[in-house]
């Protein structure tokens, strides 16, 4: 049975104080103010929540915007409280240009206050385009951001917290996320980047093998640009993925073979043998409980990797400074790949699966005349869609290779956590347009690797895309486990 995290704290407390202090050392003094870890993971969760629903009906926001404001909303939360972590520092030093203010450490502050208000400050303004939208979901959305803030700022105040510490823990948080914010506008290329997500000066290249809009839509390229965007971990070599499989029309090479696998995938999901119903089902459940596609019908798909880390943070009581820490990294890293698989996919310009299929299997395959994706959008009614971008890498699969890496850093193969994580994910439970019904994983790992595949059964990816964005992923959760996070 799983310790919880009250008696591990308590557990290390008392072998720190055993094994550390000799016969005549002093005990380590008491802190003088509450620290960051005494404090519970709900400022967090409520405003991850929230989060969500500003992502859902965000225009202009998905794939990449979402991830740039959780990078930055992660940050500047970590730095409101670090000064409560005696174990950890500040990543200012790293960033030029990135000059915050000091907390007093001859006060108190009441971290969870610095927490929300950071939070409160960033989303007004990261969320901008919202405020007069004329989408009523949307304009709802936005105005519930100052109403969490009053609603959280009570629940503080209805405790024995002191007005003084509590409107300085709001003022620090605020200083904080204003420095944050402030710095974030000096990245030209990704500030604001919503407002202008296909850029119509954009003209993607033209030949054999390159992308082009997709059916049934034909929109134009998202983000051709953002692969220019300023990154946190990932230096300049490690944003290109390695090339692609060479494209090539020849019914023997590993090309077409791949693009095969995508054709009869999807075929066999829509016309099962008797004997394949069950693996037809499962396919189609894998494909859709991933596909975080569609505004106003799901969150964005590295924002997914938020919705299952607030399960989990809920379901193992986490702490305040371990929030910190994980929302931070799981942020910068959901960023830093989002960059990273731009710039590799508008390098490569890699054409999506329909499009190959269309013209060059119907000579082998008749029906591949008229062959769709699985992805479908349950508020527009549009069937056989694909992204507006590139196919390699894959841009879901790195969010599994990366977000996938940071939890698992944290809860498997961690003090108080040995092996690997059972997990139900209940991030789609009450979805009715499509398969959101939970999944359980016996790892953190199996999720990651799941995710990544789903693009394949969904038509929308070649196995070479999931592969390479599992593991630029990967690389970039390593590189922001490598900050010097501690001191």
């Amino acid at each position: 049975m799983k310790i919880s995290l009250l008696l591990r704290c308590i557990s290390l407390s008392i072998l720190f104080t055993t094994f550390s202090c000799g016969p005549t050392d002093p005990p380590p003094p008491e802190p003088q103010f509450p620290l960051t870890n005494q404090f519970n993971y709900q400022v967090y969760w409520e405003w991850n929540e929230l989060f969500k629903k500003l992502d859902r009906v965000a225009t202009g926001y998905r794939p990449c915007p979402a991830t740039r404001a959780l990078a930055y909303l992660g940050l500047s939360a970590y730095e409101s409280v670090v000064p409560g972590m005696p174990f950890h520092k500040s990543l200012a030093p790293l960033f030029t240009g990135l000059d915050l203010p000091q907390a007093d450490p001859d006060v108190e502050y009441f971290w969870p206050a610095c927490v929300s208000e950071s939070y409160y400050y960033m989303l007004e303004r990261l969320f901008p385009h919202l405020q007069n939208s004329p989408n009523p979901a949307a304009a709802a959305a936005f105005a519930q951001i100052a109403i969490l803030r009053s609603s959280l700022r009570s629940e503080f105040s209805e405790g024995m917290l002191k007005l003084t510490v509590l409107e300085r823990s709001e003022e620090f948080g605020r200083n904080i996320a204003t420095a944050v914010f402030n710095w974030s506008k000096t990245d030209l290329v990704g500030h604001n980047v919503f407002l202008d997500p296909q850029p119509s000066g954009y003209v993607p290249p033209y030949g054999p093998g390159l992308w082009k809009p997709t059916p049934p839509n034909y929109n134009s390229a998202l983000f051709p640009t953002y692969g220019h965007v300023r990154t946190f971990a990932m230096n300049q070599a490690d944003l290109i993925s390695p090339p692609p499989i060479p494209f090539s029309e020849l019914s023997s090479s590993p090309f077409y073979a791949q693009t095969l696998e995508v054709f009869f995938t999807v075929n066999n999901i829509n016309n099962p043998d008797p004997n394949q119903q069950d693996w037809a089902y499962n396919q189609l459940w894998i494909s859709e409980f991933w596909s975080d596609d569609n505004l106003y019908s799901t969150f964005s798909a590295g924002t997914r990797w938020i919705s299952i880390a607030d399960q989990m943070v809920a379901n193992e009581e986490l702490n305040l400074a371990i929030c910190a820490e994980l929302y931070a990294k799981l942020g910068l890293t959901l960023h830093d790949l989002t960059v990273a698989t731009w710039k590799s996919k508008y390098i490569y310009n890699v054409e999506r699966p329909i499009s190959y299929i269309r013209r060059v299997l119907p000579s082998d395959y008749f029906t591949a005349a008229k062959w769709k994706t699985l992805l479908n959008n349950p508020v527009t009614g549009l069937m056989g869609l694909s992204p507006a971008y590139p196919a390699y890498p894959s841009a879901h699969a790195g969010y599994g290779g990366g977000g996938a890496k940071i939890l698992s850093s944290f809860l498997e193969n961690t003090p108080g956590y040995t092996g690997n994580y059972n997990f139900t994910d209940l991030s789609h439970q009450y979805e009715m347009t499509f398969l959101g019904t939970p999944r359980t994983f016996s790892s953190i790992t199996q999720m990651g690797e799941e995710c990544a595949y789903s693009r394949i059964p969904l038509g929308v990816n070649y196995r070479m895309d999931c592969e390479a964005g599992l593991e630029l992923g990967r690389l970039a959760a390593q590189r922001v486990l490598e900050l010097p996070w501690e001191k």
